[in-house]
């Protein structure tokens, strides 16, 4: 058998993987990424990138190539999907920059690959496509990954970015992923005409549905994500709402859908060489919009923490865990409840929509733990 050698082998070629190669390749490593597909891409529209992330795309020399792709919203508004009325909303302005050294930007998620992709070839990533990961051996200093097509691919360290139903997860976490019962519909469409607000992210909370809305590409897309507890019609879902919302729904793509799903958070990400990344180690449903936030993190803290255990990657992997799990593992937790309180109906929708209404909007106290420093 032929091996190909590397520092680092990065199976998967999605956000977190081009992040977690990148991160690596220009603090020196040789890096190789194996990707399933024949060709690199990412399905679906639009994510939102909060401080959390934006910091470390400034710190990596993305960011400005990254905003210059997508918009900075001037708000991020909650309303109530059946009445209309706006309930709260956070400021994304200049006071929030200054809080959290960070702009809040939304993009389109395959302008966000296309940044990653090119930024590994100039760091000369090795990047190998129509490669399926079959099984990992685990090696006395390192790891190698055998593939389908019979190659074979060895490094000090394996870092596993194959998504949500990881193949390497499965070979030391015992579980699955959990269904929430809900599907999302999403599309973009072109924003002329529409008489939309395009510096603003709008969440328009319903009983068990919620509809997102944000422009893309400088405003000349706008980008909207329906979900609701399927299956089912999304008319019938949304039925109760106002006009606005369900006027929406007419721009949604209906040849597909996505069920949400997560899993259950995980004590341990490494097994020898082998480390998870992004969805592979913690998949979360989509209420905070951090699993592409999470998943920079992840490149940056491994990153990091390499760097300061360069003589052993078992003491940098260990570090890496150590600082990772309870941090993700909130987020994973925090994002089911904050989908409970978006879907309540009658008694709970009346406390809510109190509650939102009430809140000092200079309270920062549910996304400083998220978004700072």
């Amino acid at each position: 058998m032929h091996v190909k050698r590397a520092d680092v082998i990065v199976v998967g070629g999605g956000i977190g993987g081009l992040a977690a190669a990148y991160a690596q390749a220009r603090a020196g490593r040789t890096v190789r990424l194996l990707e399933r597909a024949d060709e690199f891409g990412e399905v679906g529209a639009g994510l939102q990138l909060g401080p959390n992330a934006t910091r470390v795309l400034a710190g990596w020399g993305l960011l400005d190539e990254v905003a210059e792709k997508g918009v900075l919203p001037r708000r991020l508004v909650f309303r109530d999907a059946v009445s209309g009325e706006e309930l709260t909303h956070l400021d994304l302005g200049e006071g929030f920059l200054r809080r959290y050294r960070g702009p809040y930007v939304v993009v389109h998620r395959s302008d966000l690959h296309r940044v990653l992709l090119q930024a590994c070839e100039r760091e000369g990533v090795d990047l190998i496509r129509g490669c399926h990961a079959e099984r990992v051996e685990h090696l006395p200093a390192g790891a190698r990954v055998i593939c389908a097509d019979g190659s074979a691919y060895e490094g000090d360290v394996v870092l596993g970015a194959d998504g949500l139903g990881s193949g390497l997860r499965a070979g030391f976490v015992a579980d699955g992923p959990v269904d929430s019962g809900f599907v999302a519909h999403r599309g973009t469409v072109p924003v002329a005409g529409l008489g939309v607000s395009l510096d603003e992210v709008v969440a328009w909370l319903g009983p068990d549905c919620h509809l997102v809305q944000y422009p893309l590409r400088r405003g000349a897309l706008l980008n909207q994500v329906a979900v609701f507890r399927g299956p089912g019609d999304p008319e019938a879902a949304f039925e109760r709402c106002c006009d606005e919302v369900r006027g929406a729904l007419a721009h949604l793509w209906r040849d597909r859908h996505w069920n949400m799903l997560d899993r259950e958070p995980a004590d341990t990400w490494v097994d020898g060489r082998v480390a998870l990344v992004g969805d592979a180690a913690h998949p979360m449903l989509q209420y905070l919009a951090q699993g592409a936030c999470q998943a920079l993190e992840d490149a940056q803290v491994l990153a990091e923490q390499s760097a300061g255990h360069a003589g052993s990657w078992d003491d940098a992997l260990a570090a890496y865990q150590r600082i990772r799990v309870p941090r993700t593992a909130r987020v994973q937790a925090t994002a089911r409840v904050w989908g409970d309180i978006w879907h309540v109906d009658g008694l709970g929708r009346t406390l809510r929509n109190e509650l939102m209404r009430t809140r000092d909007p200079s309270d920062h106290r549910y996304t400083d733990w998220l978004y700072g420093l």
